[in-house]
């Protein structure tokens, strides 16, 4: 079929290819148009309520049209139907799980890597293999791990960097004890264990995806008032232990009180006791930019494996995890893909044998340019600023007649409550975030209901802490 002949044509009988085909010479105007748009989001996020609250005005249920609109009527419809119904979730005031936002220039970086689509996969004629070397390499000098130790992979976000380490772990434990795990499946391997005082959700799900079982783990106790590991009960517990396959869980960064386990001893018991060592530090990994908090992720550089994102203190869109491991052979063992099609003999990594995905996005290109923007002090400048913010609200926390604080925050969270009931708590914080100026998410903590404020926005500054006090004081 020869499409050009057909392209002005405007039958309602042309079908999408013939759309496809116009749109790409309005190409220009769709790129200048989608521009606008997103810029007049990004800068009107100050001004946004931070969530929004009611979704009744978009009809999921609505049947696709049979005859298509082309881009740019889609953008028109997109700008007055979803726009004004998202949450501001990438500026400064929303205080949620631990977002980012996204800096200008991880934000040309990803435009970029959805215009140029490449497959991710290796090094096949394309220098995209060599890209997200680089990146991991630099992820490392970030972090205060040695590059050529470690190497890793970019993922799709913590959850499955934590199912990496996990894969890797039991099949390195397989081979500590004889059995091929990969090849003949986990009901070969005798016995695994492992042990875990604050794991997060993600790798109490990823337990479940593995087959491992969500309640499979051995709970270590924490230390009192704390979610950092009590070393003497993970000792006990260890020695104890009869399993020859073991893996220990470890936190650089805990979900709420952003505490860190001292992974130099923990690494001594690994070490001892022939268990691998998975370090989560979602976001932690990156305190080691900050002067003041560098010692909290001591001792990281004996992991076996660890976990980081980059769409939380790195401010890359979604979606961007981070794997790292100094077993990265193992790693490949579990995650090749045989197929003569993706058979090469280039030089470089093939990123499609050390993750999940065969079909993996660029998302190297985003990190790559935020990294090359801003550089070292850049990045190092957010988690000084952040964590100076956490400590700026819990201080005025502290102060407050009718607040009360749950922990002297040690990162980027502030946790806290009013003085009172758990329901009236609950209640609060519903007010609190209908006011539209921040968003907070609910935790519980030494029992107790709470909210908490995770400070990792590039853009967040004082002034928009006077704002979320102000939130505060007028839902008391």
């Amino acid at each position: 079929m020869n499409h050009v002949s057909n392209r002005s044509s405007n039958s309602p009988n042309v079908d999408e290819r013939h759309l496809m085909f116009d749109d790409l010479e309005k190409l220009g105007r769709i790129l200048v148009e989608t521009g606008d748009i997103a810029h007049s989001f990004v800068q009107g996020v100050d001004d946004m309520d931070v969530t929004c609250r009611d979704f009744s005005a978009f009809d999921p249920s609505r049947p696709l049209q049979g005859q298509g609109r082309g881009t740019l009527d889609a953008l028109r419809a997109a700008k007055e139907e979803i726009l004004p119904l998202l949450a501001a979730s990438i500026g400064p005031r929303y205080l949620g799980f631990v977002t980012g936002g996204t800096t200008p220039a991880a934000l040309a970086g990803d435009w970029l890597a959805s215009a140029i689509d490449q497959n991710a996969t290796g090094p096949e004629g394309s220098v995209n293999a060599a890209v997200e070397e680089q990146v991991i390499n630099w992820l490392c000098d970030l972090g205060g791990v040695p590059s050529d130790r470690y190497d890793g992979v970019l993922t799709t976000g913590a959850t499955v960097s934590n199912l990496l380490g996990l894969v890797a772990a039991r099949q390195w434990c397989g081979e500590q004890v004889g059995v091929n795990v990969d090849a003949d499946g986990s009901g070969v391997l005798p016995d695994l264990e492992v042990f875990a005082a604050s794991p997060h959700a993600s790798m109490i799900k990823d337990l479940s995806i593995t087959g491992i079982g969500r309640n499979n783990f051995t709970k270590v106790a924490t230390k009192p008032g704390s979610e950092e590991t009590d070393i003497a009960d993970l000792k006990a517990k260890i020695s104890a232990s009869d399993a020859r396959a073991k893996i220990v869980i470890a936190s650089a960064g805990t979900v709420n009180a952003t505490d860190f386990d001292d992974l130099e001893a923990i690494a001594d018991l690994c070490a001892a006791y022939g268990a691998w060592l998975h370090v989560d530090a979602a976001f932690g990994f990156f305190a080691a930019l900050d002067d003041r908090r560098a010692d909290f992720t001591k001792g990281i550089a004996r992991a076996d494996s660890i976990t980081s994102d980059g769409h939380k203190w790195l401010n890359v869109p979604y979606d961007c995890g981070i794997f790292l491991t100094r077993h990265i052979a193992v790693l490949e063992t579990c995650c090749r893909a045989f197929a003569p099609y993706l058979d090469t003999k280039a030089d470089g990594n093939s990123y499609i044998n050390r993750g999940v995905e065969n079909s993996r996005r660029f998302r190297a290109l985003p990190l790559w340019m935020t990294m090359v923007a801003y550089g070292r002090d850049g990045v190092a400048s957010v988690i000084r600023a952040n964590c100076d913010q956490a400590a700026d609200l819990a201080a005025w926390v502290r102060t407050h007649e009718r607040l009360e604080l749950f922990s002297e925050p040690k990162l980027n969270v502030t946790m806290f409550a009013a003085r009172g009931s758990d329901e009236d708590n609950r209640a609060l914080l519903a007010r609190i975030n209908a006011t539209g100026k921040v968003f907070m998410t609910p935790t519980v903590y030494g029992g107790r209901f709470g909210f908490r404020a995770a400070f990792s926005n590039w853009r967040t500054c004082d002034d928009d802490l006077v704002i979320i006090k102000q939130a505060i004081e007028t839902a008391l």
